[in-house]
């Protein structure tokens, strides 16, 4: 006595026949071309490839932009610091002049005074060999 839940080979290899002729056909069928359900299919997969490609192009355009608004602020901030730089080195010249001004200004000061000290030494040497 043979039940359904378990056939016989025959009826295995019935089943694996259909089966192997079911996957060909449909293979078959997604090879057609002129099939409506294909070329919807085709059509939907065209559309995904196109929308990748124009994401990727715009992802591209935005990355140039990006990196193109970087080498501006580079730029600024190059300009920036050489005018930094610029300023600074003018600052430290005019102090370095200011300071050799005042230098100048201090030796004269200060070889006034000594001759000062010299003359008054003079006049008191001479003072004193007149015996006034």
């Amino acid at each position: 006595m043979s039940s359904h839940n378990d056939p016989s080979f025959q009826d295995r290899l019935n089943h694996a026949s259909e089966a192997k002729k079911f996957l060909l056909t449909k293979f078959k069928k997604a090879l057609d071309f002129s099939d409506p359900a294909a070329i919807e299919k085709r059509r939907q997969r065209e559309a995904i490839v196109a929308a990748r490609a124009e994401r990727a192009a715009q992802r591209e355009a935005a990355r140039k932009q990006q990196e193109l608004e970087l080498a501006r602020q580079a730029a600024i901030a190059a300009e920036a610091a050489a005018e930094a730089k610029r300023v600074a080195a003018e600052q430290a010249a005019r102090e370095a002049a200011e300071q050799a001004e005042r230098d100048v200004a201090l030796k004269a000061e200060q070889k006034a005074a000594r001759d000062a000290r010299y003359a008054a030494r003079k006049a008191a040497k001479k003072e004193r060999r007149r015996g006034y």
